[in-house]
């Protein structure tokens, strides 16, 4: 029997169909572009007839590709070319625009916004025109949930081999289906994420946001991505109703979507049995607790409570979502509490949501694995496994956790040294690395919420570009394609 080779032409084929839904989607921008006349009509339509004339070459040079399923290696390689050509594609817009005329700059903008990080180069947001910037916005909101679930969602082309996509792209080390076809699944998501888009949108319009700025601000609170139509972030609606419907809908994003599936459903039951809903809930209100006392501790408490409890609520959430909307600069609270945010960039909210970082279930079987230890070195021959709702966990998930952590942990040192070998400070440095792996945003020093990463050095964007990919496939995804094994034969 031969040894079988990746299949190029399929692999192209399926990312041809990834550029043509990125050109559809960019050519809802152009109604917003004529109705608010921002002045980027043209390169709007022009990027998006690029983009589509781009999709159908190659995918009418490719049409009599073999009928073969889409395989692990297939699925692996079509995720990280398929993102790679998205962001070409998404970042026409900025350049042709002259909004950004820096590629480094557009492509680190783009990249950002497609992973959901909501790390900018933009030090005036306003000045930008409003159909720019609903693409701007756009571009998290489907990378929120990925556009290869919304490929496997809406086109039958990829029959079975869809499960290796959905395995590549989704969030988060568990993939419980709602629904045994892949297909329906990623139906079924996309319906949840959509419908809490659309009524978060309403609900920012009755508490006074006029249409522009609801639905921008609710395609980047649900993919937990942080980008916002105005340079002061959420700081500029200085209304309580609104930042509290802007935390309520950022807890929801990074809540496990399955769970979210039964709950619309009513069996509330499950997250009450989901350990990681229930750490994810406690750790919450803990880090609640503990900013505000940092808070009154270094004495920069604001007018009232209430006020205090706001921000404290706000940032929190925002950071463990990895939204990264701000209402203040965290750092002004004092060393102890911007350490505690420090820490926030490394963990993420639940699996199987679309927040980023190394997510909390990771980090509970950690925990939990470490303190089975000391029980297994006083019974040596027990067999002792972790368990995660009610349930024992393989030891080669552990392996995997294991694995996973260590290598997160891997690429931010090696990362931490490339930006400071490039001239990067060391606080900007770990901080922007961190940040940028784990999909936040916002980091601390000169690279807080106040800030933005428009005087870091190219080289440093594209070093931050890649760990923002990195991130957001989970790693393995992406690394695995520079190792040997995965272009050996099989």
């Amino acid at each position: 029997m031969s040894k079988r080779l990746i299949n190029i032409k399929v692999v192209i084929n399926v990312v041809s169909s990834l550029i043509i839904i990125t050109g559809v989607l960019m050519s809802l921008t152009i109604p917003i572009s004529i109705i608010y006349k921002g002045g980027a009509l043209f390169p709007l339509i022009l990027s998006s007839a690029i983009t589509l004339a781009a999709g159908f070459g190659v995918k009418l040079f490719t049409r009599k590709h073999k009928e073969d399923e889409v395989k692990k290696r297939e699925g692996y390689l079509i995720v990280g070319l398929g993102w790679l050509a998205m962001t070409f594609f998404s970042s026409l817009p900025y350049v042709l625009s002259g909004a950004i005329p820096s590629y480094s700059d557009a492509f680190f903008e783009t990249i950002s916004g497609l992973t959901t990080t909501g790390a900018t180069i933009l030090n005036d947001i306003e000045a930008l025109p409003k159909g720019i910037l609903f693409w701007r916005s756009m571009t998290q909101w489907i990378g929120g949930m990925g556009i290869i679930v919304l490929t496997i969602a809406i086109l039958p082309l990829l029959g079975v081999g869809g499960m290796e996509l959905f395995a590549s792209e989704a969030p988060g080390p568990t993939k419980d289906k709602i629904h045994p076809r892949i297909k329906e699944t990623a139906k079924r998501l996309w319906l949840i994420y959509f419908g809490l888009t659309a009524l978060e949108c309403i609900l920012l319009m009755f508490a006074g946001l006029d249409f522009y700025d609801a639905i921008n601000h609710s395609f980047t609170t649900m993919s937990t991505g942080g980008f916002s139509t105005k340079q002061a972030s959420i700081a500029y609606f200085d209304t309580p109703v609104v930042q509290y419907i802007i935390i309520a809908f950022m807890f929801v994003a990074g809540t496990n979507f399955t769970l979210l599936y039964f709950g619309f459903k009513l069996n509330f039951r499950k997250f009450w049995e989901n350990d990681e809903f229930k750490w994810y809930l406690g750790a919450v209100l803990a880090l609640v607790a503990v900013v505000l006392g940092g808070i009154y501790f270094d004495r920069t408490a604001a007018v009232s409570f209430e006020e205090n409890f706001r921000g404290a609520l706000f940032q929190v959430v925002s950071i463990i979502t990895t939204t990264g909307y701000a209402t203040t600069d965290f750092t002004t609270w004092g060393s102890f509490v911007t350490f505690i945010f420090f820490l926030l960039l490394f963990t993420g909210a639940s699996a199987g949501s679309t927040s980023g970082g190394m997510k909390l279930v990771r980090i509970v079987l950690l925990m939990k694995n470490g303190f089975l230890e000391f029980k297994r070195r006083l019974h040596p021959n027990a067999v002792i496994p972790v368990h995660l709702n009610q349930h024992g966990v393989s030891s080669n998930i552990i392996y995997n956790l294991l694995a996973f952590v260590f290598f997160y942990l891997f690429m931010f040192v090696v990362g931490s040294i490339i930006m400071t070998f490039l001239g990067v400070d060391f606080v900007e440095a770990v901080s922007a690395v961190a940040t940028s792996i784990g999909n936040v945003g916002p980091g601390i020093g000169a690279l807080g919420p106040s800030y933005t990463f428009y005087d870091l050095p190219n080289a440093a964007k594209w070093v931050l570009s890649f760990l923002m990919l990195l991130g957001r496939l989970e790693l393995f995804t992406v690394a695995i394609l520079f190792t040997p094994y995965f272009w050996k034969r099989n």
